[in-house]
C-alpha cells in the first residue's frame, strides 16, 4: 500500500476501531438555526429509550454484519469464518446470502407491541448496512429484500422497512432510519478492476479525484436511495447515517449530504433530524457513542447505542444482559444527559431471540414503576456515581435519586444517605405511598426506608422522589 493510502487508513482508524465508532466531542456540536429542529431535539431528549435493530441476510451466518467483507478489517471481523481460507470465495458467499434469506416467522406487529409494552419510545432500524443490501423496496438496485433473487420477496411483509415503520408508528413510536453512506455492493463504490485489485478496505476501490464521473454516479445513487426512504415511508424523525469515513475531506468522499437532507426538509420532512455520526458539523444533530457511555455528562443531544447481547447482529451463542443490567445502563446514560438505543439482532427466521426478550421485559417491568424518573428528565448534579443516579424535572420541582443495587444479594440498609446537598421539602419512595422521614446532613439526606423496602432481596433500584423548593 502506498504511503498516502496508509495515511488515509490511519485516519479512518481514529474513529472506527474493530467496527466500533468513536464519538464527536461536546464542544464541537453545532446547534441548528431552525427553531423546528431545536424543538425536535428537545422531543428527542425526552424519549430516553429507543429500540435499535441490525438485521439482514448476514443473520444467517451469525457473524458480525458486513465488516468481514473488508480485507483491511479482516484481522478482527473474520474470527468466526472457519469453513474457508479463500476470502474471495467468502465474499461471493456473503453477497449471495440474499438468495436464502427467508424470514417467514417475521411478525412486525408483535415486535412493535413488545417495544411499546416495555417502554421504548422510538425505533432505529438498519435500512442498509455497509454490505449494500436494502431492506426496503428500492428502485436503485436488485440487491434488495423485494428483489426476485430473495425468496422473501413474495411475502406479505416483503418490504420489511414499510412493515416495521408502519407497525411501530401505529404504536406511537418515532422512526429513526439507519443508512450506511458506504455501499460495498454497488460498482459505483467498490468498482471492479481498479487499482486496489481484490484487496478491499472500507473506502471506495478507486480515488474519487481520479474518477469524478464514477463518484458522481455514487452520489446520485446515494441521494436517490435516501430520498426514497424520506418520501415513500411516512414520517421519519431522524436520518441516522453510518460510515463516518464517507465525508468531505476523507479521500475525496464528499456525498454532498447537506444537499439531500435540505431537499428532504423542504419537500417531505421539515422536522427531520440528521445524525451524521463522527463527522461533526451542521448535520450531526445527535452525537452517537457506540458500546460505551461517556465518562462525564454531556449537555447536548446524544445517544449511546448498546447491545442487549454482545454484538449488534444476531449470534447463535450470544449472551444477553438481564433486566437489572439494562436498567442500570439506562440510568447511567440518562443521568449523564443521553438516550439509550438498545440494540437487538433478530434471528434469520424472523423472530427476536428469547434471551433478549427476557432482558427487555425485565427492563420494561422496572420502567413501569420507575419510568417517571427517566422519561422527560434532564441532567442534575451529582449526575452519576457508583451507587446513585440523578435526574430532574425542573417544571415540577422534582429530583429523582436512584439507589442502584448491582445484584439481588446486595444488603439493603434501613438507612441510606442520598448524596444530594440541596434543600428538599419532602422525600417520597417511588412505587409506594410512603413519605419518608429524613435528616439533612453535611453528606446529604439521611433517609429511613420503610421496613417493607428492606425485607426482601435487593431490587433493581430504590427510587426517591425529592420535592424541592420552588
Amino acid at each position: 500500500m502506498s504511503e498516502a493510502k496508509e495515511t488515509v487508513l490511519e485516519q479512518e482508524e481514529q474513529f472506527v476501531e474493530a467496527g466500533v465508532h468513536n464519538f464527536s466531542k461536546e464542544d464541537e456540536w453545532i446547534k441548528p438555526e431552525d427553531p423546528l429542529l431545536n424543538e425536535r431535539l428537545e422531543w428527542f431528549k425526552d424519549q430516553k429509550l429507543g429500540l435499535m435493530m441490525h438485521w439482514g441476510p448476514y443473520s444467517q451466518l451469525g457473524l458480525v454484519e458486513s465488516w468481514a467483507l473488508s480485507d483491511e478489517d479482516g484481522d478482527w471481523s473474520r474470527d468466526d469464518i472457519d469453513w474457508t481460507d479463500d476470502m474471495e470465495d467468502f465474499k461471493r458467499e456473503y453477497f449471495d446470502l440474499n438468495k436464502t434469506f427467508n424470514p417467514i416467522r417475521f411478525q412486525p406487529e408483535e415486535w412493535a407491541q413488545m417495544a411499546a409494552d416495555n417502554g421504548f419510545k422510538y425505533f432505529l432500524f438498519t435500512t442498509k448496512h455497509h454490505d449494500g443490501f436494502c431492506m426496503w423496496d428500492t428502485k436503485t438496485t436488485d440487491y434488495r429484500i423485494t428483489g426476485k433473487d430473495t425468496p422473501f420477496h413474495t411475502h406479505k411483509y416483503a418490504d420489511i422497512c414499510r412493515a416495521l415503520f408502519d407497525a411501530f408508528r401505529a404504536k406511537g413510536l418515532g422512526i429513526s432510519a439507519y443508512f450506511s453512506k458506504a455501499d460495498w455492493h454497488t460498482p459505483y463504490y467498490w468498482a471492479p478492476g481498479m487499482e486496489r485489485g481484490r484487496h478491499m478496505w472500507r473506502g471506495p476501490s478507486y480515488d474519487p479525484h481520479k474518477y469524478p464521473w464514477l463518484w458522481e454516479k455514487f452520489v446520485e445513487f446515494t441521494h436517490e436511495q435516501i430520498m426514497e426512504l424520506l418520501t415513500n415511508y411516512g414520517r421519519i424523525e431522524c436520518l441516522w447515517l453510518d460510515a463516518g469515513w464517507v465525508r468531505e475531506g476523507r479521500h475525496g468522499q464528499d456525498i454532498r449530504l447537506g444537499e439531500v437532507v435540505e431537499r428532504a426538509r423542504k419537500t417531505t420532512q421539515p422536522w427531520l433530524l440528521s445524525a451524521d455520526r463522527t463527522v461533526g458539523g451542521a448535520y450531526e444533530n445527535i452525537v452517537t457513542p457506540e458500546q460505551t457511555i461517556p465518562e462525564h455528562p454531556m449537555n447536548i443531544p446524544w445517544e449511546s447505542c448498546i447491545t442487549v447481547g454482545n454484538s449488534f447482529a444476531f449470534g447463535f451463542d450470544d449472551q444477553y444482559k438481564t433486566g437489572r443490567q439494562l436498567a442500570h445502563i439506562l440510568l447511567e446514560v440518562v443521568s449523564k444527559g443521553g438516550n439509550l438505543a438498545l440494540n437487538v439482532g433478530p434471528q434469520p427466521d424472523g423472530r427476536l431471540p428469547k434471551g433478549a426478550i427476557r432482558g427487555i421485559k425485565g427492563l420494561g417491568e422496572w420502567l413501569g414503576t420507575h419510568g417517571e424518573g427517566v422519561y422527560g428528565t434532564r441532567i442534575c448534579g451529582p449526575y452519576f456515581t457508583k451507587d446513585w443516579a440523578f435526574t430532574q424535572k425542573e417544571e415540577i420541582n422534582t429530583v429523582y435519586a436512584f439507589r442502584i443495587y448491582r445484584n439481588e444479594n446486595e444488603t439493603v440498609q434501613p438507612q441510606l444517605i442520598i448524596p444530594y446537598l440541596e434543600k428538599v421539602e419532602r422525600i417520597e419512595l417511588v412505587g409506594s405511598d410512603d413519605v419518608l422521614s429524613y435528616q439533612q446532613t453535611e453528606d446529604g439526606l439521611l433517609v429511613d426506608l420503610p421496613q417493607s423496602a428492606t425485607t426482601n432481596e435487593a431490587p433493581i433500584t430504590h427510587t426517591f422522589r425529592l420535592v424541592t423548593s420552588a
